[in-house]
């Protein structure tokens, strides 16, 4: 792959960086992992109170931006001006109780691909905040740009899956394959592949795909599911929307196809265990999204059912779906975010003579819905 088509598409490439409570170390880390010309989006949730996270958290990116001469963006997800925003570019689904953005990995992932959009950029990247090797941070961006170049499509996803993910076991090392939730989630996405296509597969090896990246003109276009349903559920929508089996409302996407490359990287993925209860949410949400998709045939809703320990007759409970990101009206995002969102920072790249130049949004650059791509 020639280092110009790499560097072409890293230059249109937003990487956002969901982030919960990480430390300081290994939020730098990140940071310095991620391509010198792809714009970095850090979406927080983490607490503010005693000590308040965010305000380190976007401190670091600042301060990472100034010596790398790079720009940024920074928000909360619980920012009451971020709700304020959403709700009036049409989005009140995404609000709690509180009139605040709902908690969640989905809602921080829709609030990244929003401001994705607002940059006028062609990609976005997601990456985890809590990985501790910052060169499989690079080796993941590397692996966007190279997929998203050889795509045929305008409608393309690159999706990463890890060479190994190493636990502590007795002392040692193991380099597991796959993650616990991503092997209950493969199987299940690739029974309902089978169902359909009356042949066996285990074509899917990214169902749980925290690291991927797709182009605008796809992602503005997709729902997103909230909370850990968020990844495993862009699989499901694709095969809703665009997987032929029912009518689509997108004639374009259809006639050009959509093109999903999933790449096994070479470092492997340490990141915190963070426990029993973490996976098992995972799985169950990922699973929930399945068997309540019109594609889910019924050999797989009973195979759910069974690995659920289902009660006859009962079904797990439907998670949230919000309609697509192209939906929303742009420019009245953008005006509450910049007159209400107290933690809606723009680092603009900062020449060493002190000149400042490249903000992250420009205002020409923010079409009324799908960004100016419908």
């Amino acid at each position: 792959m020639p280092a110009d088509a790499i560097r072409a598409v890293e230059r249109e490439l937003v990487i956002v960086i969901p982030c919960m409570n990480e430390t300081r170390r290994v939020i730098e880390g990140v940071l310095s992992g991620i391509p010198h010309d792809c714009l970095i989006v850090l979406v927080s949730n983490s607490g503010r109170t005693p000590v308040d996270r965010y305000e380190i958290e976007a401190q670091t990116v600042a301060e990472f931006c100034r010596l790398a001469e790079r720009p940024a963006l920074t928000i909360h997800q619980r920012d009451p001006g971020l709700a304020a925003a959403l709700k009036v570019a049409g989005l009140p689904e995404i609000i709690d109780e509180e009139g605040l953005v709902r908690h969640g990995k989905g809602e921080g992932m829709l609030v990244g691909m929003a401001l994705a959009a607002l940059t006028g950029r062609r990609y976005v990247g997601y990456v985890d905040a809590d990985n501790y090797v910052p060169g499989s941070v690079n080796e993941y961006c590397k692996a966007f740009a190279a997929g998203l170049h050889l795509a045929d499509s305008p409608y393309a996803m690159v999706r990463i899956a890890w060479h190994s993910k190493p636990k502590l076991q007795e002392g040692r090392l193991f380099f597991s394959r796959r993650g616990r939730a991503s092997e209950v989630t493969n199987h299940f996405l690739n029974q309902l592949i089978a169902e359909h296509s009356g042949f066996g597969t285990d074509v899917i090896a990214t169902g749980n795909a925290g690291e991927h990246a797709l182009t605008l003109d796809l992602g503005l276009r997709m729902r997103l599911a909230g909370g850990f349903a968020v990844e495993p559920y862009q699989y499901v929508d694709l095969f809703e929307q665009f997987g032929g089996v029912g009518d689509s409302r997108h004639p374009d996407v259809m006639a050009s196809s959509v093109g999903i490359r999933q790449i096994e990287t070479r470092n492997p993925h340490f990141h915190d265990n963070k426990g029993d209860e973490h996976v098992k949410d995972m799985r169950l949400q990922a699973l929930n999204v399945l068997y309540h998709s019109s594609v889910c045939l019924p050999p797989v809703r009973e195979a759910i059912g069974e690995f659920l320990a289902l009660a006859p007759d009962a079904e797990p409970p439907r998670e949230r779906v919000y309609p697509p990101v192209g939906s929303l009206a742009l420019d009245q995002l953008l005006d509450v975010l910049a007159s209400e969102a107290r933690t809606f920072r723009q680092i603009e790249r900062c020449l060493p003579e002190g000149v400042r130049t490249d903000p992250p949004i420009r205002r020409p650059d923010v079409g009324l819905g799908m960004g100016g791509r419908m």
